[in-house]
């Protein structure tokens, strides 16, 4: 049986985990946006259901994949954890110095089915398999990967899949409350305040894990 602190513990580190991979406006980022703004809402948040499926897809990919190194990995904690900030930092850089006002797209004047932009999303994250390697590093940092068994791995992508839905809930959520507002430098900085936190969040993990004790 699952402690209750064992069970809050891995939905925790889930749920960081999702909200960081999909904090970042990259191409769908941008397009989940750029349909809050031109459509609707729910047309937004439904391109974000669709890009937080395919990362989810990765992430058990990752995970199946890093169970079979466990032993590695529980030897070596130290320096994956380490790894695994220096990587996070490395993606906090690259975002912080992104402009994702580059990816918009001349905006469509007909809306589509909800299951047109759901499946779009899909297919447009599905396309980078590079965030194979966030999940290493994220997995690694945050020590997600266990031999818990099924039921803490189950758990545990739980998290995962609502952080990334309750990123896109609360993004579309502001984007369509600030509409009149909200323009191309507000895409500009909103990626780099994501990039910014990351970037600490990544400098305290390293210095965390230098001195031995552990930030999250």
């Amino acid at each position: 049986m699952i402690q209750l602190e064992t069970i809050l513990e891995i939905l925790c580190k889930g749920f960081i985990i999702g909200v960081i991979v999909s904090a970042p406006l990259g191409p769908v980022g941008v397009l989940c946006i750029q349909r809050t703004l031109n459509k609707g809402r729910w047309y937004g948040f439904v391109t974000g259901i669709g890009a937080a499926l395919s990362d989810i897809v990765y992430a058990l990919l990752t995970g199946y994949g890093m169970s079979f190194v466990f032993e590695y990995i529980n030897a070596n904690i130290f320096y994956l954890q380490l790894f695994g900030s220096i990587l996070l930092l490395l993606f906090g850089i690259y975002t912080f110095r992104s402009n994702p006002v580059r990816s918009l797209r001349p905006a469509s004047t007909n809306k589509g089915t909800y299951l047109h932009n759901f499946l779009t999303a899909f297919l447009v994250t599905l396309s980078n398999p590079l965030i194979i390697f966030l999940f290493v590093g994220l997995f690694a940092r945050f020590t997600f990967i266990g031999n818990g068994g099924v039921g803490e791995a189950v758990i545990g992508f739980m998290g995962i899949v609502a952080g990334a839905l309750s990123w896109w809930f609360g993004i579309t959520y502001f984007v369509n409350k600030v509409r009149k507002q909200f323009n191309l430098r507000g895409i500009w900085i909103l990626n780099r305040v994501i990039g910014g936190i990351v970037i600490l969040v990544s400098i305290l993990g390293v210095v965390y894990t230098l001195m031995g004790q552990s930030l999250y």
